[in-house]
């Protein structure tokens, strides 16, 4: 997969916070300034090889699972001609001599896979700036999923960063936030690693699947069904389905024991027989013989007269004539 030029925004993400107060606008032009200048340019900066054994992860994950076939891929390429890009990262902020990678994540990991430095360029910066450039690379690139992108947009928030900084860095307008933070809410974050990447569903599925767990028995039902063997062993996408298509589903509700009452009728003659069932809200006579329509039509008829009285019985019981 071709590679956009992302490595301009690493120049000066600090100031973009500064200059943009428009969100909306900046996911219009601020993604393309961030590309603005070639690696060229950026190659201008000093790249360094460093040993990948002192190169950490960023402070905030931006993928749930690595896809092997992708790595593989990539694995191969650098193998055969090497690295052609540098990756960015910074010195560690509370690790003297350790850095800690801002993007270039499967770069840092190849490396360290083939035993060869990894090639790239060191910026200090502090937290917020490297969200920003880590943000403005994920942007970028296609092949980060909705729920990635927005895992990774609340786990900036959990760092302690504003709505601001993460619309910033993920160039969101307001509406596919808003969208993001439902998601986050209502569906747990084990819930989401348990589906996966999920490259194929995009964001009203996630929207709709965080609107069926507003229910509280919905987030129980969930927990329990991602647990089960079968559904580990599909593929993210199809997890995504069959989850919201379990949850789509009606529950068979369990009875509350002694809420549900039923017993039996018949006349001495055992000429019909009725099944009398009553749930406090629903109550039900189901008569079953020869003469059960019959009777049954016998009762409908009068039912005007019964139903007043019962109503005069219950004026009576209350007033105690």
């Amino acid at each position: 997969m071709a590679r956009k030029d992302v490595f301009g925004s690493v120049m000066g993400a600090g100031a973009a916070v500064a200059e943009v107060r428009d969100v909306a606008n900046y996911a219009v032009r601020g993604a393309s300034r961030s590309i603005m200048q070639s690696f060229e340019e950026l190659s201008k900066s000093s790249v360094v090889d460093l040993d990948p054994g002192l190169v950490d992860s960023s402070f905030v994950s931006d993928r749930i699972d690595d896809d092997d076939d992708e790595f593989l891929e990539l694995l191969a390429a650098i193998r055969e001609r090497g690295q052609d890009s540098p990756v960015l990262v910074r010195p560690h902020p509370s690790a003297p001599g350790r850095y800690q990678t801002v993007f270039g994540h499967r770069r840092v990991k190849v490396a360290r896979h083939l035993g060869r430095p990894v090639r790239a360029v060191v910026k200090k910066m502090d937290d917020k700036d490297h969200v920003i450039a880590q943000g403005q690379e994920n942007a970028a690139r296609a092949d980060l999923s909705f729920i990635e992108r927005t895992l990774f947009a609340e786990r900036i928030l959990r760092a302690g960063h504003s709505p601001e900084t993460v619309k910033l860095a993920l160039a969101l307008d307001d509406t596919t936030f808003s969208k993001m933070r439902s998601v986050t809410s209502h569906v747990p974050e084990g819930i989401i690693l348990a589906i996966g990447a999920a490259k194929g569903i995009g964001r009203d599925r996630w929207w709709q699947l965080a609107k069926l767990m507003e229910r509280h028995e919905n987030e129980v039902r969930a927990a329990d069904y991602v647990k089960s063997t079968d559904f580990s062993s599909l593929t993210s996408d199809i997890r995504f389905t069959r989850l919201f298509d379990f949850l789509s589903s009606v529950p068979n509700r369990a009875r509350a024991p002694g809420k549900l009452q039923e017993r039996a009728w018949a006349p001495a003659d055992k000429s019909v027989r009725a099944k009398i069932t009553d749930s406090g809200k629903i109550f039900t006579l189901a008569l079953k013989s020869k003469q059960a329509s019959p009777f049954g039509a016998f009762i409908a008829e009068r039912l005007d007269e019964l139903f007043e009285a019962f109503r005069e019985s219950e004026l009576a019981r209350k007033t105690g004539d």
